[in-house]
């Protein structure tokens, strides 16, 4: 006990600051560490990019006659998709239309116009198209599409008979918006399809550049499809095993 009351517990300086950790060097060290990792993410490729949104280049927008059944309307796809916007029926549309109306086909030389004004569609059902009041569509510039097959469910292989979301692709490609067709496509399943479906035929129109010039390449086209269906059909082909069979039989 004597030493336990004569130890003298010296005090604490003051005057003397405490030991500092080297803070600045450890984080250092921590960021040093995280800028490896990073540089390893990038080299293995691991780092998650987040894909940047396609801008379209202009305007697209529908006129909607509502005759489609919603659940498997592809205007109104695109529409939730926001790819699209909604022109109400007796507003104009300051750009160019494809519409059952138009008096010329849609051409490449169109496509100045079209970058400065926007593209817009006509949604409504095939079989009521004499009875639509396409009238209450109103721009400047109205356009037929040319010769294309469908690739939809509905209407698969039949000519001319798109939905609007396939016409307006086809109306990307056709004036040098490739990447814009495909973007556009890509809520669809069937989508990439009807452009591979198209793609000889797409790829002719959007070389042309006036209407006349399009229409000549579409006969063309077809005048080839007629010549290889007949030749096929003319075709000798050899007998198969079972018709031997059956003439041995008769003979």
């Amino acid at each position: 006990m004597g030493k336990g009351k004569n130890r003298v517990v010296k005090p604490c300086r003051r005057d003397k600051p405490p030991t500092e950790r080297n803070v600045e060097e450890e984080v250092d060290d921590e960021e040093e560490v995280d800028d490896e990792e990073e540089e390893i993410d990038e080299d293995t490729g691991e780092e998650d990019e987040e894909e940047e949104e396609f801008e379209f280049p202009f305007r697209l927008a529908m006129y909607d006659f509502n005759q489609c059944d919603p659940k498997r309307c592809s205007g109104r796809k695109l529409l939730r998709a926001k790819l699209i916007n909604e022109v109400k029926l007796g507003q104009r549309f300051p750009g160019l239309v494809l519409s059952p109306t138009g008096k010329y086909t849609l051409a490449p030389r169109d496509r100045e116009f079209v970058a400065q004004n926007g593209l817009c569609v006509v949604d409504c059902s095939w079989k009521e198209v004499e009875r639509t009041p396409l009238h209450r569509v109103k721009a400047p510039e109205h356009r037929l599409l040319p010769y294309l097959v469908a690739a939809n469910s509905v209407n698969y292989g039949k000519p001319c008979h798109l939905t609007c979301a396939e016409a307006m692709a086809a109306g990307l490609y056709i004036l040098g918006y490739r990447e814009a067709a495909s973007e556009l496509m890509k809520p669809f399943s069937w989508g990439s399809h009807f452009i591979d479906l198209n793609r000889e035929l797409l790829e002719l129109y959007a070389a042309c550049n006036t209407p006349d010039e399009v229409i000549s390449a579409q006969n063309e086209y077809l005048a080839k499809m007629d010549k290889e269906r007949e030749e096929s059909r003319n075709v000798d082909f050899p007998p198969s095993d079972d018709s031997e069979e059956e003439e041995k039989e008769e003979d």
